[in-house]
C-alpha cells in the first residue's frame, strides 16, 4: 500500500504514549526501570485490538473493524492504539502488519496533525517487516515536504535513526545513518552537527555498538566538536549494558577530564550496568562514591539497586509472608544484598517522598518498583513509629499512601506497587485500607495508624 503525500500524517505533542522502563533510554529524562518495555493501552483500544486479533486474517473485516473503531473514538485513544501497534514491544506483533492501513486511515480524520516523526516509527516498523519499497515511499514523500529546510530534514533523519535503534533494524539504521555522517561533514549549522552527532551515538549504542559510538565521539572531536553530557551518558550506558566496565570507566574518566560532573543520572546508569550483570559489590563501591562526592539517591538509584537484588527479588514475587520492618529483613540478607540496603537507608530518599501535615500524612510510591516500594515503604513504618513515640508532632487527621491504579503498568489496571502494599498491610494487620474515592491511595485515620504502630 503506498501513501501519497497528502495523506502522510504525525501526532500531536504528548500523543505518544508509551510507558517505558528497563532498559531505560539514558539519553532523555529516565523513565522507570522494568521489563520489558510496554505501551499502556486504552480499555476502548484494548477491546478493539481482541477483536483485530481474531479477525486478523480477513481484510474486509479488519478494514471495517477499524473504520468503526475511528469513528467512535477520539484523537487520543486513536493515536494511543496506533501507538501501541509501533511499540518496540507490543504484546501483539502479529497485528503490527495493520499499523500501515490502521494509519493511512487515521490521516483521513478532521483532527489529523502531520508530523515526521510518527512518520518515522512507521517506516522503522516497515522496514523490519521487509516492507522496504513502503518504507521508501514514506521517506521520500516526506523530503520532499520538508524541502531545503535542513534543520528539519536532519531531524527527520535523527528521528528515522532513532526508530530503527529502537527496533535494531540494521538495513535502516545504517541507511539513515550514511545521511547524517554526511551532514556531520558537510553542515555548516552548529545545531545540525549536534543533533546528529546525539541521535548517531544514542543510536549506536542502542544497536549495541558502543566501540563505534566512542569512537564517533573521537573522531568528531579532533573536527573541534565537543560531545556534550548526552553523548556520554548513552556510550557510559551502552558499554554497560554489555559488561564492559573497563571500557565504561574510562568513558566516566573521560567525561570528567572534559569538565563534566558525574552526577546521579550517570551514577544510575553504572549502578543499573553493574546490576544487570549481577556485580553487587561494585554497585556498593559506586553508591558509596556517590556519597563521597554528595550526589544525592534517587527513586531510580532504588530501582536500580533493588531489582538486581536476587534474595528480595524472589521473596516479592511470591509475597505471602515476608519481612514487616528493617531488622527482620537485614536477618534474611547476606553480605552484598544486605550492604547495599545498608547504604539506601541511609539516604535522603525517604523524606522525599513523605510529607507529614496536621491534615494528612502522606506517602508517594509512584515511580518505584516492587523492591523500591517494599523497602520504602519498612522505612516508612520506622519514621512514622518515631515521630508518634516523639510526642513532638501533631497527629495528622489522615494517613494516605500513594500507589497508583496501574494506568501506566504493562498490564492497564493492574498495578504490582498496589497488589504488594495490600499484601504488606493485611499481613501487619493495618488499619489502612483502599480509599473508596480513589482506588491508589490506602488511608486510614491517624489516630488509627498510631495505635497500630506503637
Amino acid at each position: 500500500m503506498m501513501l501519497s503525500l497528502n495523506q502522510m500524517g504525525g501526532i500531536g505533542s504528548g500523543q505518544l504514549s508509551f510507558s517505558v522502563a528497563l532498559p531505560w533510554n539514558p539519553l532523555r529524562p529516565l523513565p522507570p526501570l522494568t521489563s520489558p518495555i510496554q505501551c499502556a493501552v486504552t480499555k476502548q483500544g484494548q477491546r478493539f485490538l481482541t477483536k483485530l486479533a481474531a479477525n486478523a486474517r480477513d481484510a474486509k473485516v479488519t478494514n471495517k473493524l477499524i473504520a468503526k473503531f475511528l469513528t467512535s473514538s477520539t484523537k487520543s485513544i486513536a493515536l494511543n492504539t496506533l501507538s501501541y501497534l509501533l511499540s518496540p514491544d507490543t504484546t501483539l506483533p502479529h497485528l503490527s502488519s495493520l499499523a500501515l492501513p490502521f494509519y493511512s486511515k487515521i490521516t483521513e480524520a478532521s483532527w489529523f496533525e502531520w508530523n515526521p516523526k510518527l512518520v518515522a516509527a512507521l517506516v522503522a516498523l516497515l522496514d523490519k517487516q521487509g516492507q522496504h519499497n513502503e518504507a521508501e515511499v514514506l521517506i521520500s514523500e516526506t523530503i520532499s515536504k520538508l524541502g531545503s529546510r535542513e534543520r528539519e530534514l536532519a531531524l527527520f533523519h535523527c528521528q528515522l535513526v532513532e526508530s530503527h535503534s529502537k527496533l535494531s533494524s540494521k538495513h535502516g539504521f545504517d541507511s539513515s545513518y550514511s545521511y547524517l555522517y554526511q551532514l556531520l561533514h558537510n553542515s555548516s549549522s552548529v545545531y545540525v552537527k549536534n543533533r546528529a552527532l546525539e541521535s548517531m551515538v544514542s543510536g549506536l549504542c542502542e544497536m549495541d555498538r558502543p566501540r563505534e559510538a566512542d569512537n564517533l565521539i573521537a573522531e568528531m572531536r579532533v573536527k573541534g566538536l565537543k560531545p556534550s553530557v548526552f553523548e556520554f551518558r548513552s556510550v557510559i550506558y551502552g558499554y554497560g549494558r554489555l559488561g564492559l566496565f573497563e571500557d565504561m570507566l574510562k568513558v566516566v574518566e573521560q567525561m570528567e577530564n572534559q569538565g563534566i560532573a558525574i552526577d546521579t543520572i550517570c551514577s544510575n546508569m553504572v549502578l543499573s550496568s553493574y546490576g544487570a550483570h549481577s556485580e553487587l559489590a561494585a554497585m556498593v563501591v559506586w553508591l558509596r562514591k556517590m556519597k563521597s562526592l554528595s550526589l544525592p539517591f534517587s527513586i531510580r538509584t532504588y530501582n536500580s539497586v533493588l531489582n538486581s537484588c536476587p534474595t528480595i527479588m524472589a521473596m516479592l514475587q511470591e509475597p505471602k509472608d515476608f519481612p514487616s520492618s528493617i531488622e527482620e529483613l537485614n536477618g534474611v540478607l547476606n553480605g552484598d544484598e544486605a550492604l547495599l540496603v545498608k547504604e539506601l537507608v541511609e539516604s535522603t530518599v525517604l523524606d522525599e517522598v513523605m510529607v507529614w501535615e496536621p491534615l494528612e500524612a502522606k506517602l508517594d510510591l509512584h515511580g518505584m518498583h516492587l523492591g523500591s516500594a517494599y523497602l520504602i515503604l519498612l522505612e516508612w513504618f520506622e519514621a512514622m513509629r518515631c515521630r508518634f513515640n516523639s510526642g513532638k508532632d501533631v497527629i495528622p487527621a489522615e494517613v494516605v499512601v500513594i500507589c497508583g491504579s496501574g494506568k501506566h503498568s504493562s498490564v492497564r489496571g493492574e498495578s504490582p506497587v498496589k497488589g504488594l502494599v495490600k499484601q504488606m498491610m493485611l499481613q501487619m494487620e493495618s488499619p489502612m485500607r483502599i480509599d473508596r474515592k480513589n482506588v491508589g491511595c490506602f488511608v486510614a485515620k491517624g489516630r488509627a495508624v498510631k495505635d497500630w504502630l506503637c
